[in-house]
């Protein structure tokens, strides 16, 4: 356990994608989607060797909040910081660098997505510490790369060069969400990685990097951070943070870090082989929980009694109920007290429009 590393667990995403279970107050980093424990608490359960409960930082939304902090009874309450507006990746990890730089000059940051399934929890570990000790051992940015199981155009992609120390190969470049032709080519040339979204960072370096990059939005945070602790924080947080820029830390830092070069951008990207899953829609939860029991004719069925006949590859959610499936495939059936999803596992990635519908509509309890 490291007393200088601080994880910084994003937790702000709606999961619009998982309605009609995910809703505002209760979003998917909140539900025990992949076991007894929600996403958010398997997050910090991996954490906790590696740091104290008291070094874990939340960054969220203020509908969110409440739920994390009767979800998160350890940490700190002043560390689960409730975004006033939503501001993407960069303000949102850039508020805690500048507040962690005042209170611990030698503070190591680990950016970690709330919703992300690991299976291996011990290989992370492992992983983690060799990138705190990449990150610690200059003004460098650690990214931990998936080895891609195919051409995924829903990701981000980092192209690894040369080998700097240990495993940690320095970054050539990174690129946004590719299209299906482009995609092809990186998985076939052996050298790129999926962008996991997880990354490493001293509090100085990233600060430094945010002051360089996005120099408006950095002095804001700077000031946002000079009153935190005191009764003016939230006040400055409110009136400063909707000022910030609404970007992502790829496109803010990693893009225009990367084009220095890669010598020169120190840039380092550690092989994330721990079993990683991002369970971004209904198909890929299916798709993880069916590969747990492949008797099961690919059904993936909660409910209170299960009966099967000439069904494959659907997913159920009818807690509660006794569900039949028959002479159906590919389906996607959730249900909840108020509401009912019916689709396709291919269609599965488009529910997000159900909450864009039911915003425009103004149906606020159902979402």
């Amino acid at each position: 356990m490291s007393a200088n590393f601080y994880p910084v667990i994003l937790a702000g995403g709606r999961g619009t994608r998982f309605w009609p279970l995910s809703r505002k107050k209760r979003a998917k980093q909140l539900l025990a989607l992949d076991g007894r424990q929600t996403m958010i608490q398997q997050t910090v359960a991996r954490l906790l060797p590696l740091a104290s409960a008291k070094q874990i930082w939340v960054i969220t939304n203020e509908d969110s909040r409440p739920e994390i902090l009767r979800q998160l009874t350890k940490t700190k309450k002043e560390q689960i910081i409730a975004e006033p507006v939503g501001r993407n990746t960069a303000p949102a990890i850039g508020i805690a660098a500048f507040i962690l730089q005042r209170t611990d000059p030698d503070a190591m940051i680990g950016l970690f997505p709330s919703d992300h399934v690991i299976s291996n929890a011990d290989r992370f570990r492992e992983v983690v510490r060799e990138a705190i000790e990449v990150a610690s051992s200059g003004e460098n940015v650690v990214v931990l790369g998936i080895e891609p199981t195919r051409p995924e155009t829903g990701y981000g992609y980092i192209e690894a060069g040369s080998l700097a120390s240990g495993s940690a190969r320095h970054v050539r470049r990174f690129t946004e969400k590719p299209n299906a032709e482009r995609a092809a080519e990186f998985v076939r040339s052996g050298n790129f990685y999926w962008n996991s979204g997880m990354f490493l960072w001293s509090a100085k370096t990233l600060a430094n990097a945010l002051t360089e990059h996005l120099p408006k939005t950095a002095a804001l945070l700077e000031k946002i951070a000079a009153d935190f602790g005191s009764k003016k924080f939230p006040a400055t947080f409110r009136r400063l943070y909707p000022r910030c820029e609404n970007i992502s830390v790829d496109y803010a830092i990693l893009e225009p870090r990367s084009a220095k070069g890669e010598q020169d951008s120190k840039i380092f990207c550690l092989r994330a082989d721990f079993g990683w899953n991002d369970l971004g829609s209904w198909t890929a939860l299916h798709e993880h929980g069916s590969a747990k029991d492949p008797a099961a004719d690919g059904n993936l069925i909660s409910a209170q009694g299960i009966f099967t006949a000439d069904a494959n590859r659907n997913y159920v959610h009818a807690p509660g109920k006794f569900v039949a499936v028959i002479g159906v495939n590919d389906v996607v059936v959730v249900e909840t007290e108020d509401a009912l999803l019916v689709t396709t596992r291919e269609s599965s990635q488009d529910v997000g429009k159900v909450v864009k519908y039911l915003d425009e509509k103004k149906l606020k309890r159902l979402v």
